[in-house]
């Protein structure tokens, strides 16, 4: 890696642009070995040799001056925050352009804590990993759980930087940025533990994450971009984080790529929500009056919308712009205005240019997020997830549809044709046979299926008559056939059996129906009901007898249980063992699949006693989303256990597009309080996102109390 010394002389000398300087800077401050009092040396030189543009010589200097507190490893895009009074800046400014040498240390720029020192006596700072904004984030051992031979032992610890804490109402910041995060537990966004102080020093603890920041990526220097498949899952984990807080009335603030987090084991993090601003909260309105984390002027201005940079109340639609830049950024390797702010890019007139490879409706959404208008930008996160990531169809559905109309040419042909004599056409692929009604005259049918399979209309020719092949011998009397078996007349049926879950399908004349019903119905009344439907030869059952107390659970999950089994069953429940006969002191373990999308897992266990028992979410297990075809082992840890009373109970597995509810609720409850905000929640969800997007499966078990 070259030298600061180095870097400076290629830019001055023509051979970087300043945006690759800017790129290079960060890496060359992190790996070039001079004390930061040595580089503002090396700066002040380079600047009297060639003076570099004014405000591209203060943001060198920022940097190295942020660098006593530890090196910069975030590898990239600085918060702009207002860290010492402007008569220190103004004073740093003209003793540089002087010449006077300021490379000790600046008034009001105590010492704190670094790399090796303890915090609290528990906590082992042993390494740093970034510099943002609001603080340095270091690699920590904490010593409590290595005594109690914990096999994770570290986490990453976010101390507040000397500068911010200047600002009398930074504790405050960092209070809230602990309080947000918290709230905000999400698998896409970093996990926040504590807030805590030691001495002057405050921080928090979170979740250690092992990979690289996103920014580092983006400013390799071989980075040109990448395929639009390549760029979804980050995207994808992006959104998740985004549209999660959008969702609970957060607005990030500023998201940016060194605030984007990718794992060696390919998660998305979204990390420092330290600014975000609460909007459309009510409740949250007292925060607001005491602290607007607005007024410390901490944002990023190349991911900044117009709207921020003018100091206008938070909107997720800032979150969307910088999202917007920052996938551009993935697909192209540069920043869709050159890293100007969009104050300026939106005064220069400039547009962004369309990524090559790009679908005409992604680029329409990646072109409406980087709107300069608030008004005209992509109005949520889901929907630029749902329109970005949705692939070009186009040719695949024109084929699809090609084929589809020659199937269907070729059904019309066999139904035009049903054994009534052989007429000829000539096409221009050769002669072909062709079925033809009575009178040997080619129907209307087979002339337009014959356009379908590709045959040009033009080339029919004239059809003769067919002359019989042999003498025709009257048939014997042939029975009446038996009525078909439809799903249009089973349909009706199951509809009318009470309190209970059934699916069924057809093949021929044989119907298959699996699901539960109440015992007082029973599995005898439903097969000689079944059995007198128009059609039906033979009859499978897999239906399982529910105990009568379930019905009130068969009325609210019926329905989606159903269209879960007819879609395939992607969202599928197993309790263990397979047969759900469990033992007082068991266990409860269940293993769990889902949809094809992003998705929110619920997990309810149906006591005998009229309760339900929050498994997923809860108290234990927070976080419940989940990416497309997951599949997870819940309660291995002995979470759960049986306990009594005994008897006919249920496990329910709900999947829903979005969160069930807003605010966790409480690990056991009623159930006819819970079923009752249910069905009015899956109600609202069924009309916003479709039923088909409700998947639920159903697992009963029964318990037993151990013998002595």
């Amino acid at each position: 890696m070259a030298s600061l010394a180095h870097v400076i002389r290629d830019y001055q000398s023509g051979g970087l642009t300043r945006d690759e300087f800017i790129a290079r800077l960060d890496d060359t401050l992190t790996t070039d070995s001079l004390s930061p009092a040595r580089m503002m040396d090396v700066l002040d030189e380079a600047h009297a040799r060639a003076p570099l543009p004014a405000d591209l010589h203060a943001e060198v200097r920022r940097r190295i001056e942020r660098l006593p507190v530890s090196n910069l490893a975030a590898g990239g895009e600085e918060t702009r925050v207002q860290t010492r009074p402007q008569a220190h800046v103004d004073a740093a400014s003209s003793a540089s352009s002087s010449g006077m040498n300021t490379s000790g240390p600046l008034p009001g720029h105590d010492q704190i804590k670094g790399t090796g020192d303890t915090l609290n006596n528990r906590f082992v700072l042993e390494e740093c990993l970034g510099v943002g904004g609001m603080g340095t984030v270091y690699k920590a051992l904490d010593l409590r759980k290595l005594e109690a031979s914990d096999r994770k032992p570290y986490l990453a610890i976010k101390v507040l930087n000397v500068q911010f804490r200047g600002n009398p109402k930074s504790l405050i910041a960092l209070q809230r940025e602990a309080r947000k995060a918290q709230v905000l537990a999400h698998r896409n966004i970093v996990t926040v533990y504590d807030f805590d102080r030691d001495g002057a020093i405050v921080y928090l603890t979170m979740e250690y994450l092992s990979g690289r920041a996103l920014s580092q990526i983006l400013r390799t220097e071989d980075f040109h971009g990448m395929p639009v498949r390549a760029a979804l899952p980050i995207v994808r984990g992006m959104c998740g984080a985004l549209a999660y807080a959008h969702e609970r009335g957060f607005v990030h603030c500023d998201f940016k790529p060194a605030n984007v987090f990718l794992t060696d084991t390919g998660e998305v993090k979204v990390i420092d929500f330290g600014i975000a601003r609460v909007f459309q909260r009510p409740e949250e309105e007292s925060d607001a009056t005491v602290f607007d984390p607005g007024t410390l002027g901490a944002l990023t201005p190349a991911y900044a919308s117009p709207e921020m940079l003018e100091h206008r109340e938070p909107d997720p639609r800032d979150d969307i712009y910088a999202l917007g830049c920052i996938t551009y950024e993935l697909l192209t390797g540069r920043h869709p205005f050159d890293r100007q702010s969009a104050t300026q890019a939106r005064s220069a007139g400039r547009k962004p240019e369309r990524p090559e490879n790009l679908g005409t409706r992604q680029w329409r959404a990646l072109r409406s997020a980087l709107s300069f208008d608030r008004a005209t930008r992509m109005p949520t996160v889901a929907r630029f997830v749902e329109e970005f990531g949705a692939e070009e169809k186009v040719t695949a559905q024109s084929a699809t549809r090609v084929k589809a109309g020659v199937a269907a040419g070729v059904a019309v042909l066999v139904v035009a044709g049903v054994g009534v004599g052989v007429g000829v056409y000539r096409a221009s692929s050769g002669w072909h046979e062709e079925a033809a009604p009575s009178g040997g005259v080619a129907s209307s049918a087979a002339v337009a299926s014959s356009s379908a399979s590709g045959v040009p209309l033009g080339s029919v020719a004239s059809v003769a008559p067919a002359k019989p092949v042999a003498s025709v011998v009257q048939a014997a009397p042939v029975p009446a056939p038996k009525p078909a078996l439809s799903m249009a007349a089973v349909t009706p049926v199951l509809a009318l059996v009470p309190c209970s879950a059934l699916a069924s399908t057809v093949d021929g004349h044989t119907l298959h129906v699996q699901g539960f019903v109440p015992q007082r119905y029973g599995v005898t009344q439903l097969k000689s009901t079944l059995g007198a439907v128009p059609g039906v030869d033979t009859l499978k059952l897999d239906v399982q007898t529910l105990a009568d107390d379930k019905c009130d659970e068969m009325k609210s999950f019926a329905p989606y249980w159903v269209g879960n089994w007819q879609g395939g069953r992607d969202t599928a429940l197993h309790v263990r063992p397979a047969g759900g006969q469990l033992t007082e002191g068991d266990p409860l373990v269940v293993d769990v699949t889902t949809p094809g999308y992003d998705s929110y897992v619920n997990l309810d266990y149906y006591q005998l006693d009229g309760s339900v028992v929050h498994m997923v979410p809860g108290p234990r297990a927070k976080d419940n989303q989940a990416p497309p075809h997951y599949a997870a082992t819940i309660g291995g840890g002995g979470d759960w256990v049986i306990a009594k009373p005994f008897g006919s109970e249920m496990v329910v597995l709900l999947v829903t597009p979005v969160p069930l509810f807003d605010r966790m609720r409480p690990e056991s409850e009623s159930r006819a309080d819970y079923l009752h905000a249910l069905d009015a929640r899956l109600a609202q969800i069924a009309d916003k996102y479709g039923r088909e997007r409700i998947g639920v499966d159903i697992a009963q078990i029964t318990t037993k109390a151990r013998s002595h």
